[in-house]
């Protein structure tokens, strides 16, 4: 990534719009022709930005912006939620790219400051959820993650495979990034 290009920091409340923008936005590039139409013509910048000006103040979430300060990207993450895989403390809950803007380093960028405060806080291991019918599993798997279960979701009143990756120790992704 080029870092003249695009810049990555801490989200604050003010992003909220932002990030909704992309979230919204990926789901329709990414889901499309996997989850419902009428689910994904149905999402609502409005109630995600709301949701994302409640969670900023408390969660890690951190932004990319391009090079005219517009967020383009966004990852968060923090402990396992689940609690169902044991050694498995850490996990990525969220990395969206808007499209054009995938494949040139930006997700790569985006796992580092997750990473980092999932270490800060005493976790060496982690684990992330992805929809088996992406190209984003690719993505984990070039970060060394390896399948540790298969799960069903349901998404708009379609049951989906979600695929469970996981690390065993986190540090090794640094190893493969830098």
């Amino acid at each position: 990534m080029d870092n003249d290009l695009f810049k990555i920091r801490k989200a604050v409340v003010t992003d909220a719009i932002g990030i909704a923008t992309v979230h919204i936005d990926s789901w329709k590039t990414t889901y499309s022709n996997i989850v419902p139409d009428e689910y994904l013509s149905n999402l609502s910048y409005d109630s995600r930005e709301k949701m994302w000006t409640n969670a900023i103040p408390f969660g890690d979430i951190y932004v990319v912006e391009n090079g005219i300060g517009e967020i383009v990207g966004f990852s968060k993450g923090g402990k396992e939620r689940s609690c169902k895989y044991k050694g498995y403390d850490g996990e990525i809950y969220a990395i969206y790219i808007l499209q054009k803007y995938q494949g040139k380093g930006i997700g790569t960028a985006l796992v580092k400051p997750i990473i980092k405060d999932i270490i800060d806080v005493g976790i060496n291991s982690m684990l992330v959820l992805v929809l088996e019918d992406t190209n984003s599993r690719k993505f984990y798997e070039s970060l060394g993650g390896r399948k540790i279960d298969t799960v069903e979701v349901e998404i708009g009143g379609k049951k989906l495979p979600e695929l469970v990756y996981g690390w065993d120790e986190i540090r090794t992704i640094f190893q493969l990034i830098n």
